[in-house]
This record gives C-alpha cells, sequence and structure tokens, in this order.
C-alpha cells in the first residue's frame, strides 16, 4: 500500500509539474512531511532526488514540441541551478527544522501571493 501511496504522490507532482512547472516544492515536500512525517531535510532531500533530470524529460519533450522551450536559456538556467542547489543544500543542513518549516511556508506563501494578486 505505501509504495502505491508514494506512486500516487509522484503522479500528482508529475501531473502538476507537468502542467504547471511546479511539483517538488509544492507537492511532494508538503505531502512528505505531513503524510509519512519526513523532517523537512528528508523531504526536500528526497523530492530532490526524485526530480533528477531523467524524471522530467517527457515533460520538457511536449513543451520542445509545441516551441516553448528557450534551449540556451534552459542551460544556462540548469547551470546555476545544479550550482544553487548544491550551495543551498549545504546551508540548510544547519538550520533546525522548525525554522526550515517556516522558511519554506513563507516563501510559497510569498509565490502564491505574488502570482495570483500582483503583477
Amino acid at each position: 500500500m505505501t509504495t502505491l501511496i508514494y506512486l500516487a504522490i509522484g503522479l500528482a507532482a508529475g501531473i502538476f509539474g507537468g502542467a504547471l512547472g511546479l511539483g517538488g516544492g509544492s507537492i511532494m515536500v508538503p505531502l512528505l512531511a505531513i503524510v509519512f512525517g519526513f523532517t523537512q531535510h528528508q523531504a526536500q532531500g528526497t523530492a530532490l532526488a526524485a526530480m533528477l533530470p531523467p524524471v522530467f524529460i517527457l515533460g520538457v519533450m511536449r513543451y520542445y514540441q509545441e516551441g516553448n522551450v528557450n534551449v540556451a536559456m534552459a542551460i544556462y538556467l540548469g547551470i546555476g541551478l545544479m550550482v544553487g542547489a548544491l550551495i543551498g543544500a549545504h546551508y540548510v543542513q544547519g538550520l533546525p527544522e522548525t525554522q526550515l518549516k517556516k522558511i519554506f511556508g513563507i516563501v510559497l506563501i510569498l509565490i502564491g501571493i505574488k502570482m495570483a494578486f500582483l503583477r
């Protein structure tokens, strides 16, 4: 049964990732923390592991087919993302879980407000 729940969470994150460009941070991390009781660090690390490049290749291919991928920009963004993920992952290891959860939640709220209500 647990395997089916993992697959369902991955499917939901994949659907939201393919449709809206989000998934790991906004879907998998909260579900792993709430449903499975992962620490914030474990949830973030597991979500990052699940999002390794092969996971999104089919979604990227579909967007590319429609001319909706700026390849040059994606390459530079990817390089920055790799370096930034390493730096970010390094620094959050020392944060207490409660502080990391608060930061995570506040960032999601601020992004949501910006996307929904502001230009």
